[in-house]
């Protein structure tokens, strides 16, 4: 291997008054006595990483220490130092790091070590009054997927279950104890110990697995059900005298700057630390409902910073204003790490960026506003203006879109207009949508960074089945990155769908592998190159014309009323508007409120109050410019309690996301409509999630083997995908409902959590793709229809057959089950021609056996051109 620095040319290296350098060897050698003893007193013992007494075996990799005055020069070494925050100002890494992240080479026996014992060992003398039982915590700062494995042993021996210590968290300071199997890579609590077989003195062993991984303190306690917090219990000491801890100077951030200077060049060092000089980058193709892009070059931050923390403690708005006078949006910004951070996985940086997606060509003049204090960002009577950046402005020029065909800046944002579909502003176009609505955990994906699965039973995915579904030109990251999930989108469009749902948040539910933040449950820092990331992807589906449905939170997690108080503890502030809440919030609508067709849904399944449901919604409204469609989701037995306090002018939803029973979608959507449209608020209803939970849409017979069924967990009641066009799909959209989104229930192939080819349902989305084209195609007004099943003889509003009617002018008549029907034209006047499409194939209208009726009258349809017993539309107008 290369050594970069060699010991002795650089040993002696002063910057500014600080030794920032200190012979690599000196960084290495204990700072401890070798007589010193700690002790564990009640099953608990904790001391510090750097009170070592001997290091062994550092011919490739050793121990550094790493203090505000011992900055280590020993490179690679990509993440800088986290002096910060460690205890006792002091902390070793693994050095040099040459894998960092998956893209790196593993070398075994070099930057990896899956055996114990063989490279960096540490010792530390501990005396034990209690043997037994001990679980292992380290405290650790991981800063990439491979900078975060060590092992433990005990008096020179390294036994299995010290083996493989792992850790999730990363970007901040953290406690942890688990252990890497082969099944769980993320590793599992409380298997990580040691057995102390008798009373006194023994010594604890770490040594290398990965390196780069940073440790600050370690932790034994025989209580399993200990944890430790900060930074962690005092020391006691058995023998010996404990060396002074470090301190940090006032000067320590110009020590880091020198330290970088050394290492990259003046010029990235005063890129990564320096504050950034005022100047605004405007970025993106200038026209009309694209995506243009501001970056301010502001105040250096790290996402992991707590004081000030770049999330909490900055306001950073952008107004931006048409030279007409209106409109005029005040976008909330966000930081940015570096700019670029989808690529480098930067952590740091001085840009702070504002998306804006204009609705009209001409002159837009921007004024921008950051100002600084405590919980700045989510209150808004809070901060101080920055100069120089507070009060910059300029002006842009848009031009119109080139756009054309299904992308959504061809047609403008999609918004809700007091009916029951929404409307796109540019050419005036309504929306019906069809898509899936599973996996929820489609953002669990491999090349996001920071991306870990939690639980055994719901692997990290690779979206490998739509790998062929990637095009030539389309977008990526970090060489290659990402193709597989954008193929999955290309999948989707070139099946005519429009729309799909995922969780962007579910640490502690169902799937608990998908979050914003730097770490699962670090809920005020957030990770500035996976959501780049996440940009990326949304980005592209918006333009194939594919709906972003953001279901905000999973109901496991919203609040703890449905699950034991012990297992799952409140998450974003227990389902009330607090701090979490509010930042969560407001970084998703600033990173991802410019896509122009996407709703926000409170939550899945939603249990919060009324009050909590109110307020969290009118937080969106009055945070998000745009104002996008807001809705919600509940269990089929909650939607009378929840949906009918939420009607008309009581809240600012604007639509209801429905989860029921396959069969009984019709009659659901027709009441939440009619409801809302009786309480003086027309809502845009939708359904979203068919019922059994195991079950749902199944997949096509014959996918992988399968009959569309698993097996062993066929319904009770036997359904297929023919019943779910008949009763799901059209069953919305005759009830005057907006479209489906499809479930994939749990007890079925490519279930809602596990599901990575969308082909498994390849001819539902054919249903659906023909029902959309219909009623494109045909010019059939939807929006100004309603539904009236009366005229067709259905006064139940049962399945039989339904009516969806413009009176007057157009019929549209389904026939679940074939057959004919009647019409009641009694209100109706003058000649009607009948049609007939078919919604199994499509294709174009055809002529049944009545060709022609006449208004004032009851009339008979007559009879299909072809296949009585299947499913029919006929189209009278």
């Amino acid at each position: 291997m290369t050594l970069f620095f060699r010991i002795g040319t650089l040993s002696c290296l002063f910057l500014s008054a600080v030794s920032v350098v200190s012979a690599l060897s000196s960084t290495m050698e204990p700072i401890a006595s070798e007589d010193l003893v700690f002790e564990e007193v009640d099953g608990l013992v904790a001391f510090e990483a750097e009170h070592f007494f001997k290091q062994e075996t550092f011919g490739m990799r050793a121990w550094h220490l790493t203090t505000a005055s011992r900055l280590v020069g020993l490179q690679p070494d990509p993440d800088g130092p986290h002096v910060v925050g460690s205890s006792g100002g002091a902390y070793l890494e693994i050095l040099p790091d040459s894998r960092w992240t998956h893209n790196e080479e593993l070398i075994r026996g070099e930057n990896f070590s899956n055996e114990p014992g063989k490279l960096a060992i540490l010792s530390y003398k501990v005396h034990f009054n209690n043997p037994g039982r001990y679980h292992v915590w380290a405290r650790v700062y991981s800063t990439g997927s491979e900078d975060n494995g060590i092992h433990f042993g005990l008096n020179g021996q390294w036994p299995e279950s010290g083996q493989r210590w792992q850790t999730v968290k990363k970007r901040a300071w953290q406690w942890d104890s688990r252990q890497r199997t082969e099944k769980v890579h993320v590793g599992v609590p409380g298997l990580l110990y040691l057995d102390i077989p008798s009373a006194g003195q023994h010594v604890i062993n770490v040594s290398m697995r990965e390196d780069g991984t940073e440790l600050d303190r370690i932790l034994l306690t025989s209580n399993s059900q200990y944890t430790p917090e900060n930074q962690g219990p005092p020391t006691r000491l058995k023998q010996g005298s404990l060396p002074e801890p470090f301190g940090i100077p006032e000067n320590y951030r110009e020590t880091v700057l020198d330290w970088v200077e050394m290492r990259v060049g003046p010029a990235l060092a005063g890129a990564r630390l320096a504050d950034g000089d005022g100047t605004v980058k405007i970025s993106g193709e200038l026209k009309q409902w694209h995506k243009v892009t501001l970056d301010l070059a502001g105040p250096y931050a790290h996402e992991g910073d707590k004081d000030p923390n770049p999330f909490t403690d900055y306001r950073y708005t952008v107004v931006f204003s048409h030279e007409s006078g209106a409109p005029v949006y005040a976008v909330p910004g966000y930081f940015s790490a570096d700019g670029n951070a989808a690529e480098t996985s930067a952590e740091s940086g001085s840009i702070w960026r504002a998306h804006f997606s204009p609705d009209l060509p001409g002159e837009w003049s921007y004024r921008i506003a950051l100002v600084k204090g405590n919980w700045a960002a989510i209150e808004p009577d809070v901060g101080e203006a920055i100069p120089p950046y507070h009060g910059a402005s300029g002006t842009i020029r848009i031009g119109n879109s080139d756009k054309r065909g299904t992308d959504f800046r061809a047609k403008g944002r999609l918004r809700y207009v007091g009916g029951h579909h929404l409307q796109h502003a540019g050419n005036g176009e309504f929306f019906l949508k069809a898509g899936p609505d599973a996996p929820e955990t489609i953002l669990a994906y491999a090349d996001f960074d920071g991306t870990v699965a939690m639980k055994p039973n719901v692997p990290i995915k690779s979206w490998e089945p739509h790998a062929k579904d990637y095009n030539p030109g389309d977008p990526s990251w970090k060489n290659g990155k990402g193709k597989n999930l954008i193929g999955a989108l290309n999948y989707l469009a070139s099946k005519g769908m429009n729309s799909f749902s995922f969780l962007p948040y579910n640490a502690g539910g169902d799937g608990d592998n998908v979050w914003p933040f730097v770490s699962r449950d670090d809920k005020f820092h957030y990770d500035c190159s996976k959501l780049d990331q996440w940009g990326i992807i949304f980005s592209h589906a918006q333009s194939k014309g594919i709906y972003l449905h953001f279901k905000l939170q999973e109901t496991e997690i919203d609040d703890n009323r449905h699950r034991d108080k012990d297992l799952v503890p409140e998450s974003l502030d227990g389902g009330r508007l607090g701090p979490e809440r509010k930042l969560y919030l407001r970084e998703l609508i600033a990173r991802f409120g410019h896509n122009l067709a996407l709703n926000w849904n409170l939550s899945e399944e939603n249990t919060q109050s009324y009050q909590e449901q109110n307020a969290m919604a009118e937080y969106i409204l009055n945070t998000d410019p745009y104002q996008h469609h807001i809705v919600v989701h509940t269990y089929p037995g909650e939607q009378e309690k929840i949906y009918r306090a939420l009607l008309g002018h009581r809240s600012v939803l604007t639509g209801a996301s429905l989860q029921n029973p396959w069969h009984k979608v019709h009659q659901q959507t027709l009441r939440w409509v009619e409801a809302s449209q009786a309480a003086g608020k027309p809502w845009v209803v939708a359904n979203d999630e068919q019922n059994p939970a195991g079950y749902g849409v199944p997949p096509d017979p014959g996918y992988q083997g399968s009959s569309g069924w698993a097996e062993e967990d066929k319904p009770d009641e036997k359904y297929n995908l023919h019943d779910i066009r008949k009763y799901t799909l059209w069953g919305n959209l005759m009830a005057g409902g907006a479209g489906v989104e499809y479930y994939f229930g749990y007890g079925l192939p490519e279930n809602d959590l596990v599901c990575e080819d969308f082909r498994s349902r390849d001819r539902s989305w054919d249903f659906c793709r023909i029902a959309l084209e219909f009623f494109r195609h045909e010019g059939i007004p939807f929006w100004r229809m309603r539904n009236d099943n009366a005229l067709v003889g259905n006064v139940q509003n049962d399945n039989s057959r339904f009516c969806f009617a413009k009176d007057g002018e157009i019929y549209l008549v389904y026939l679940p089950k074939g057959g004919t029907s009647d019409l009641d034209l009694s209100a109706a006047s003058g000649a009607f021609s009948v049609w007939w499409f078919n919604p199994r194939n499509g294709g174009d209208l055809a002529r049944g056996s009545v060709k022609r009726v006449m208004g004032g009258e009851i009339v008979s349809l007559g009879d299909p051109p072809a296949d009585p017993i299947e499913d029919w539309l006929v189209v009278v107008r």
